[in-house]
């Protein structure tokens, strides 16, 4: 099977070939997403909420991250594995080459994936140059929702969109090579997404991205409580969790997923 890569990305990048990422935790529904043909499988921090049953993202470890991502990786078998370093795992650059260090040896991560703009490009850099394949992470950052107060939409305002503009190519210069925007207006998804060679990934960040990723839970109408804007729930249709993956799929590629309803202005 033909591996995704870093360069498979930048590749449909450049063809305008949509790229869908779905998160994923366990074995099991690696092989689903990946015959369901996602390109990317982010074991997110996530799996907090809705493994654990956390009320934020902040409780998970390295440790759990490791577990999670070694489940996922040892049934791998084409899709590219990237991995979320947890809070405060990468709140120096030694901290973050240790975890991205264990991702990668002990929990068999391609990529890694951190939060932050300005703050974080000493680290996305010295990671890079040491061979760590990085994805940055703009917009809603859920691990600083304790400091945003809240999950809100960010960028409306002309400083915030020109400081994430500017951050999103401060990244890729450090040596990002994949972007997600999460819960920005899709006026400026579009405008960073125009401006990078990089891959964007929205989540809650309009259809122009270069490919949309969700949490596998939500497409499969298992969220519970409050449901985001950017969800669609994909076993409304009918048939087999497989239907509903592949469902997804298709509207990414497609590019009936995100509609207007599941974007910001």
């Amino acid at each position: 099977m033909k591996q995704i890569t870093v360069t498979t990305l930048a590749t449909m990048k450049r063809k305008g070939e949509k790229i869908a990422v779905l998160t994923c935790y366990d074995a099991s529904f690696t092989t689903v997403l990946e015959e369901a043909g996602v390109e990317v499988l982010l074991v997110g921090d996530s799996l907090g909420m809705v493994i654990q049953g956390q009320d934020s993202t902040l409780p998970v470890t390295v440790d759990e991250m490791v577990y999670h991502a070694s489940c996922v990786a040892r049934v791998r078998q084409q899709a590219l594995l990237m991995v979320d370093m947890p809070f405060l795992s990468y709140a120096t650059v030694d901290l973050a080459v240790a975890t991205a260090t264990r991702l990668i040896q002990q929990g068999g991560a391609q990529m890694v994936k951190l939060e932050g703009g300005a703050q974080q490009l000493e680290t996305v850099r010295i990671l890079s140059q040491n061979g760590v394949a990085v994805c940055a992470h703009l917009g809603l950052q859920p691990q600083s929702v304790h400091k945003l107060g809240g999950y809100h939409v960010q960028g409306r305002d002309d400083k915030q969109a020109s400081r994430m503009l500017r951050e999103a190519r401060e990244l890729q210069s450090a040596g990002a090579q994949l972007l997600v925007l999460e819960c920005v207006p899709a006026i400026l998804a579009a405008e960073i997404t125009c401006s990078l060679e990089i891959p964007v990934i929205g989540i809650g960040a309009g259809g122009e991205c270069d490919g949309q990723v969700l949490v596998l839970h939500d497409i499969l109408g298992l969220t519970s409580g409050h449901v985001p804007k950017f969800v669609k729930n994909f076993m409304q249709q009918g048939g087999a969790i497989q239907d509903a993956v592949g469902a997804y799929v298709s509207a990414v590629k497609g590019g009936s997923f995100p509609a207007a309803e599941h974007c910001f202005i």
